[in-house]
């Protein structure tokens, strides 16, 4: 027996979480055991139907075991399932979102009915969090569900007959199916047709036995995460095989690690378009959380220093942690103060508690006021900023259970913040985040939150290599541009001495830093560089930030700089492509002030329209302002023209790490000369920061080979061949799964070059291959029914205007119809007029290209030789007519022969006759393609009674068209009208 999708993945899956092999029907212990396990039951033993979501009996022994007030009457039971039957069916109305919040309420014991004594309203408790045994664990496969259609999903897991868990295995053998695909069908096909199976769901997941991913309802694929076991060290050497994901499987989904997810890592919040979210931890989110919480619970060691990549998602874990420590019930209600760095409370942070409908939140920007709930002795998250405690009192509040998060932890080493902060709460537990490394020469940020216990001093890490690895964030690539204007570093030294790069400079402290050093100043803003610096950016963004829909930022090196910059980009964009972002002062002039200062809720104007993909901003331009904490995705590309080092140029180069759609790497366009010396530049006793960033030079050094490699796959094949006919024989050298699964992955990584390199001249003498290579791996992507499509990935927009710049795609135009039948032909033959006699010639030889099966090969023959003979004069022009006619009586006679026959086959076959009559040397292994891709393509916008529609025929025309010019094929009327007269007829 061969593998398949259920004999390997699926059946893996059950055996890993159940004990129960499928393959040979024997039972033995899970692999793991976390005190409670999963019982298999088949979907047939399952007390439901197919339109039922819940297993209602499971669900009742649920309710009455764990609900005294139920156990007195169990009839009350239906009163809870009729309420939860209610949200189920309220999906359609409020969405998948809002109606898995509402069922969570109830899954997490929030919601009461008046079951008491004298109708006093009691919790209802549908799962023991305490007590894990007291519930029961059920996995099941192909788990038959009906909504909208019929689904069945491969593997559900249910908690007391409600289920939490749906998984997607699919196939180990092909190269090109991936978890991908199985989280496309979850995502897609699954929350889409029976979306009430997802609302009481914690997450799915997806693999295909190499790989575990996992998301929650409405996660777009691209933010669907790994699941990893920590201390896993060779993880990265290891090539994962069955086993692993086996590990992660057995830990992502054992009962204690779902029903924590569920209840202190699920978070609903709203975005910036009101649309509700869901959000799950990514893992190194969950750990890290967890970690603080247990060392709080713990009690022995009052620190801890965390270290997790720029934009792997610090104050999501922070929210975590804070809601789990507010709930755990060992702390007797904590205070927990969460200390963002910046002078503006209103952060990303307290962004993130806000939308989360986080309970219990204050914020406070006065030391005063956290003196005084300190004094009150408030039990709440409160979020003020790190340099309050300047002021701090020793001794505020000497409670255990008070715990500080504090963001971008390496700046407290300003002024001794770490001990005044434990000299005021000397008793609290102090927890450092940081997104970049701490150097050792930090001693105070590792005095305050190090602790000696912890493995190289931190206490959870996620390095850069650990989030690239995960697709948490993305690589990043410097440009260096016009070396002549890079800034003199000895001179700039020199200049700088008595001012040490600090870490966190204002605006104001930028200007002040560059009226220190009046040269330096005046190279830098001299218009002539100021004007050329523009130009460059100008061109560079047109050609390889705008195709694509990102944007960028533009950093120079004060704040008159900034205007400068957006007065010279005036002239190569609308005023609207660029604002400036920076803070004004009280010694300002007036006229300055009115012109650039920017309020609160105008900076955030600015900052949501940059976000916006529609809107006329491209470019911010700024100095300090947003070069932390400011997350916009839609950044791609960085024009950096400032003195950064260490920890604030990590900060700002990750600015432009954030993943978004068909995003592959963020860009640095260095004009400053700050990575000259790229080592230098990034400074950290952590080697691996060194590899944070590389040259895009590099990549062109890369190009060659990997040209070579795509190429590989086509030796012998001549590319020179145009048309249909080098299609084929490119497809006849890839023409088994594995050769275009291991083409595509060649051409994938040769993609993903070129988008970052183009255009560069370097890439000018390998146009014509890669063409011919993006026509072809266009050409043999898997057709629109979704098998393993995820991982062909949409080609770049470089790519795409490459294959498409010398195509044109001709207007339809409608023949006109010349109906030929006994009475025209009659008609001609008694009046023979030579401009009908012309048309009817001509409409002959349409029909026998048309046609080219064996009877209109011999009704062909005999016309071109009746043409010959009277061209050489051998017959009379009236003997010519009724020969004519007599070869029209029998061409009509044949074709009303052929439509007889026709009639007996179905849309695909009769497809692939038209197809096949384009060769007759071999059978080309394009034709079913072709035949694939227009009748999935024809399928999809054909609809009853289209043929009478003008907007049917064009709709079906256009995509025609579309799926011929994959082909090659869209300049061959001929091929067009007949193809079209099939679809016409047979769909």
């Amino acid at each position: 027996m061969g593998f398949t999708e259920s004999n390997s993945v699926e059946h893996y899956i059950i055996h890993q979480l159940s004990g129960v092999n499928l393959n040979t029907k024997q039972v033995q212990e899970p692999h793991k055991a976390f005190g409670v396990k999963w019982q298999f039951q088949s979907a047939e033993e399952l007390k439901r139907g197919v339109n039922e979501v819940l297993v209602e009996a499971e669900l009742v022994k649920a309710l009455i075991s764990l609900n005294p007030e139920i156990a007195a009457t169990p009839s009350l039971a239906d009163e809870v399932i009729h309420k939860l039957r209610a949200i189920l069916i309220s999906v359609s109305q409020i969405g998948l979102v809002k109606a898995n919040e509402e069922f969570f309420a109830w899954m997490t014991g929030e919601k009461t009915m008046p079951f008491g004594e004298n109708n006093r309203h009691v919790p209802v408790k549908l799962i023991d969090f305490d007590d894990l045994t007291q519930n029961s664990y059920i996995v099941t496969n192909q788990f038959r569900v009906h909504h909208r259609e019929t689904k069945i999903p491969d593997v559900v897991l249910m908690i007391n007959g409600i289920p939490v868990v749906v998984g997607e295995a699919k196939t180990p053998i092909r190269p090109s199916i991936s978890w991908l695909d199985g989280a496309h069908e979850i995502h897609q096909v699954y929350e889409n047709s029976v979306p009430q199976l997802f609302v009481p769901n914690i997450l799915s997941f997806a693999t295909e036995g190499k790989e575990l991913f996992y998301g929650a309802i409405r996660c777009p694929l691209e933010f669907w995460a790994p699941w990893r076991i920590e201390d896993n060290d060779n993880q990265l050497s290891k090539a994962l095989g069955l086993a692993e994901i086996g590990r992660e499987l057995s830990d992502l989904l054992s009962p204690a690690r779902l029903l924590d997810i569920m209840r202190n890592f699920s978070l609903f919040n709203t975005n910036k378009k009101k649309q509700r979210m869901k959000v799950i931890p990514r893992f190194q989110q969950y750990e890290g959380a967890n970690k603080i919480v247990q060392r709080v619970i713990d009690g022995r060691i009052k620190k801890g220093l965390i270290w997790h990549f720029q934009g792997s998602g610090k104050s999501l874990l922070m929210v975590f942690a804070a809601q789990k420590l507010r709930r755990a019930p060992e702390l007797k209600s904590p205070t927990v103060i969460v200390l963002v760095d910046r002078t503006d409370l209103d952060t990303q942070i307290s962004g993130t508690f806000n939308a989360a409908d986080i309970a219990n939140v204050e914020t406070t920007d006065s030391i005063k006021e956290l003196q005084n709930m300190l004094e009150r002795d408030t039990r709440k998250i409160i979020i003020s900023m790190i340099h309050k405690f300047r002021d701090a009192k020793p001794n505020m509040n000497e409670r255990e259970n008070i715990i500080l998060l504090v963001d971008e932890a390496h700046r407290t080493q300003e002024g001794d913040l770490g001990r005044q902060m434990r000299a005021a709460l000397p008793n609290a537990f102090l927890f450092g985040l940081t997104g970049t490394p701490v150097n050792k020469a930090d001693k105070n940020t590792f005095w305050a939150f190090g602790a000696e216990e912890d493995k190289g001093g931190y206490m959870s890490r996620y390095t850069f290599h650990d989030s690239i690895r995960d697709e948490a964030t993305l690589p990043l690539h410097f440009e260096p541009r016009l070396v002549d204007v890079h800034v003199d570093k000895e001179a700039l030294d020199r200049a700088f001495e008595e001012f040490k790069e600090s870490a966190a400079l204002t605006d104001e402290e930028a200007d002040e830093l560059n009226k220190k050093s009046a040269k330096m100043s005046a190279f830098l803003k001299s218009p002539e560089r100021i004007e050329k610096i523009v130009k460059d950016i100008a061109e560079h963004f047109k050609a390889k930030v705008a195709p694509h829909g990102f944007k960028a930022m533009i950093v120079t090196p004060d704040r008159h700089a900034c205007v400068q910059y957006k007065e010279e980009l005036d002239k190569h964009f609308p005023t609207e492509a660029s604002k400036v972002v920076i803070s004004t002062t009280a010694n300002d002039a007036f006229e300055f002030k009115q012109k650039w200062a920017l309020d609160k809720s105008q900076q955030e104007k600015v900052v949501d329209e940059y976000n916006d993909a529609k809107s006329e901003l491209k470019f911010i331009i700024v100095t300090a302002k947003l070069l932390t904490g400011f997350d916009a995705p839609i950044c791609q590309t960085m024009y950096l023209d400032k003195s950064l080092k260490d920890h604030t140029l990590l900060q700002a180069i990750c600015r432009t790490n954030r993943l978004y759609p068909q995003k592959t790497f963020g860009c640095i366009v260095d004009y400053f000369g700050v990575f000259d010396d790229a080592a230098k530049a990034l400074e950290f006793d952590e080697l691996s920061v060194k590899q944070i960033i590389t040259n895009l030079g590099e990549l062109r050094s890369r190009l060659p080979q990997a040209m070579a490699e795509a190429l590989q796959h086509f030796d012998g094949v001549d590319r020179t061949l145009e048309g249909f006919e080098g299609l084929e024989a490119a497809q006849n050298a890839i023409n088994t799964d594995e050769k275009k699964d291991a083409f595509a992955k060649d051409f994938k990584y040769l993609a993903k070059l070129w988008e970052s390199l183009s255009p560069d001249s370097v890439l000018d003498i390998y146009n014509e291959d890669y063409k011919w290579l993006a026509q072809v791996f266009e050409s043999v992507k898997p057709a629109s029914d979704n098998v393993g499509k995820m991982l062909w990935l949409a080609l770049g927009a470089q790519t795409t205007q490459l294959i498409h710049e010398n195509i044109h795609v001709g207007d339809v135009h409608t023949l006109e119809e010349f109906s030929l039948d006994a009475d025209v032909i009659e008609s001609i033959f008694n009046n023979p007029d030579p401009k009908k006699v012309k048309q009817l010639e001509k409409d002959l030889i349409q029909r026998f290209k048309k046609h080219s099966g064996g009877e209109f090969k011999k009704l062909s023959e005999r016309l071109e030789a009746l043409r010959d003979k009277a061209e050489k004069g051998l017959i009379s022009s009236i003997e010519f007519v009724k020969e004519l006619c007599a070869i029209a009586k029998d061409t009509v006679k044949a074709e009303k022969a052929l439509e007889e026959e026709l009639q007996q086959k179905s849309p695909k076959a009769a497809l692939t006759e038209l197809f096949l009559e384009l060769k007759n040397d071999q059978t080309p292994a394009v034709v079913e393609r072709i035949v694939t891709d227009i009748d999935a393509i024809v399928r999809v916008v054909n609809f009853p009674g289209w043929q009478d529609t003008v907007g049917g025929e064009r709709e079906v025309q256009k995509s025609l068209r579309k799926a011929l010019l994959k082909y090659q094929l869209h300049k061959d009327q001929v091929l067009f009208d007949k193809a079209y007269a099939y679809i016409k007829e047979y769909y």
